[in-house]
């Protein structure tokens, strides 16, 4: 029943990615150029999702318990701390210039985008090379 369930939210959350143009990094790239071809659609679709996470983590807070886990999985760090600022900053970089975050790049991989390839294959060597910073 986990699995189905981990399958359904995967196919929404991939549903809700096309439908809004997350994955057209000609949208998110319009939408973060706030002084040449603006496109705000974007913001509707932060909103939207912002609404359903705070909806989400209210609710939540009412139940002992998840309804198909023995847990609930909450972040325990609640401190902005530098590594915090370091990794939204290139986040941001890398949103910004290449147009894709992870789910959606993973969605665009999917769907055979070459730009996601390039995109998902770059995540993966800086998750590595993060891992061998880090340590």
């Amino acid at each position: 029943m986990m699995i189905f369930m981990a399958f359904i939210s995967g196919l929404m959350m991939s549903m809700g990615l096309i439908l809004s143009g997350m994955i057209n990094p000609q949208k998110v790239i319009g939408f973060l150029d706030l002084f040449g071809h603006f496109d705000p659609t974007l913001a509707f679709v932060m909103v939207g999702a912002l609404s359903v996470a705070f909806i989400g983590y209210h609710w939540i807070g009412r139940l002992s318990k998840p309804v198909l886990c023995e847990g609930f999985d909450l972040p325990k760090k609640n401190k902005i701390d530098m590594p915090l600022i370091t990794g939204a900053a290139i986040f941001g970089i890398g949103w910004g210039l290449a147009g894709f975050c992870p789910g959606p790049a993973i969605v665009g991989l999917g769907l055979g985008f070459p730009k996601a390839v390039i995109f998902v294959l770059a995540m993966l060597a800086g998750m590595f090379l993060a891992r061998m910073i880090v340590k």
